[in-house]
């Protein structure tokens, strides 16, 4: 029963584009086939969860530069067999901004983006799959964001500029879902 939860929100979910429905094909399977799909020690890999953080007026986006992969991310983690996974989303999004919960507000609680990523082989671990659900978060762009040991640093980067710190397809993905937000 543990993964019913996921599998409902992904059964809402209609996706952007054809690779994202080819995602959401497969995490649908992954998840109905692996009793343990949220434990981090899955040597094929696991459901991370993910918060995709804008402002109040949506033209802005908080970005974390991860010290592990030494890139610009939303924040996101391992689910650590949890299996709620807008549970791990916003636990993530706690801990990695060091912000409070309650300055930290989920704007539906639908899946907002589906994404599953190759993580490669690394001194922690072998090469393996997130297969990752993202929400929609907003947070206040005004209020200081401490951060925490995990990022090397977290900046609110205009819409318009993510490319320039993150131009992956997801990202990009993610950006434009915004824009439609916005009505752009």
């Amino acid at each position: 029963m543990h993964r019913q939860e996921l599998l409902q929100l992904l059964s809402r979910y209609r996706p952007h584009n054809n690779a994202e429905a080819g995602y959401l094909t497969r995490t649908r399977a992954f998840v109905q086939q692996q009793p343990d799909c949220f434990d981090s020690c899955l040597a094929e890999g696991h459901v991370t969860g993910s918060a995709w953080v804008v402002s109040p007026s949506r033209e802005r986006v908080l970005l974390l530069h991860h010290c592990k992969h030494d890139q610009w991310f939303q924040p996101g983690g391992h689910a650590d067999g949890d299996h709620d996974i807008l549970r791990v989303a916003l636990r993530e999004t706690h801990e990695e901004t060091g912000l409070p919960p309650e300055q930290i507000r989920l704007v539906d609680g639908e899946v907002f983006d589906l994404d599953i990523h190759q993580i490669p082989v690394s001194h922690r671990g072998p090469a393996h799959r997130h297969y990752d659900v993202r929400f929609l978060v907003e947070i206040d762009d005004r209020i200081p964001v401490p951060g925490n040991d995990e990022s090397h640093q977290i900046l609110w980067v205009p819409l318009y500029q993510v490319a320039r710190y993150n131009n992956n397809l997801s990202t990009h993905r993610m950006v434009e879902k915004t824009r439609r937000l916005r009505g752009d």
